[in-house]
């Protein structure tokens, strides 16, 4: 699975953060609530727009996201 596939970034909806696609929900609500250690099931109960690959795809987001890498001018 590719995270792109379930998360997007649209200027309309929370002012560009990135959310799970079809949803309000930002993907560093659903990162924050595991780093807290929250089950997915925990979570799909709060929010059941969410299914698991959408969880399963917040920390996927997240490598790529830490793994980054700008070009920095000389």
């Amino acid at each position: 699975m590719n995270w792109r596939d379930r998360i997007e970034t649209d200027p309309r909806i929370l002012g560009g953060k990135p959310c799970v696609k079809g949803t309000r929900i930002p993907a560093a609500l659903v990162l924050g609530y595991l780093a807290a250690g929250k089950e997915t099931g925990a979570i799909l109960s709060e929010f059941p727009d969410l299914t698991a690959a959408d969880v399963a795809a917040c920390p996927d987001y997240a490598r790529d996201l830490a793994d980054f890498e700008a070009a920095v001018p000389a």
